[in-house]
């Protein structure tokens, strides 16, 4: 099948995706940022610490030459990272999820969890290697996504079923039982943390562990 002409887009304003306090960093990760070859799909909306912000399901614009952060403050190559992070190459998507999952941002939290419901399998294990916090009771990590999935409830059910959702269609041939399957691991850590946040436990919608 014959695949659609790449075309430049009009730019599109990302700042939508962070807290509004972050608008000014944002235009200037998207200055370095090559023009998108197509309209960012539709986006999740997340609360972070009370502010509702819109983060672009995939993003369609290459990855900057060679030298792209020498221009860029530490905090805006962080933000650049969690946007690349959204890519529509699985690869990109991982190369940049690594580079942020050190980051105690809470605007990162977010970028992180989605990537936790989707189907590239070494994203899902290279989350699991860098949050090594999410397993330690009062650490950062475990602080920072607790609070961001108590925040949001909803998102983080749809987060499961994808997972559930992806494991069946892609991974069962592989792993029998959704509890062997990287994913599930994670989203235990992840609910663990909102009910050491929350102070109650966290309900499961994803078959339970083996």
């Amino acid at each position: 099948m014959e695949q659609p002409e790449e075309r430049t887009i009009a730019a599109i304003d990302l700042s939508a995706a962070f807290p509004s306090r972050l608008a000014g960093d944002v235009r200037s990760v998207s200055a370095v940022m090559p023009d998108a070859t197509y309209s960012p799909a539709d986006p999740f909306r997340v609360d972070v610490q009370g502010e509702t912000v819109a983060i672009p399901s995939r993003l369609y614009r290459h990855e900057p030459a060679a030298g792209w952060e020498a221009s860029l403050t530490p905090p805006q190559k962080v933000i650049a990272r969690c946007l690349y992070s959204r890519h529509s190459d699985g690869y990109v998507r991982q190369r940049h999820i690594e580079q942020v999952l050190e980051s105690s941002e809470p605007w990162v939290a977010p970028f992180v969890v989605q990537l936790a419901g989707e189907y590239v399998l070494e994203i899902l294990e290279a989350i699991g290697h860098g949050l090594p916090g999410l397993a330690v009771p009062g650490s950062v990590q475990r602080k920072l996504y607790g609070e961001f999935v108590a925040r949001n409830p909803a998102f983080f059910v749809r987060t499961e079923r994808r997972a559930v959702n992806y494991w069946a269609c892609h991974y069962r041939w592989k792993y029998a039982a959704f509890g062997t399957y990287p994913g599930p691991a994670l989203l235990e850590a992840f609910r663990t943390a909102a009910s050491e946040h929350t102070g109650t436990r966290w309900p499961r919608n994803t078959p339970p562990p083996v």
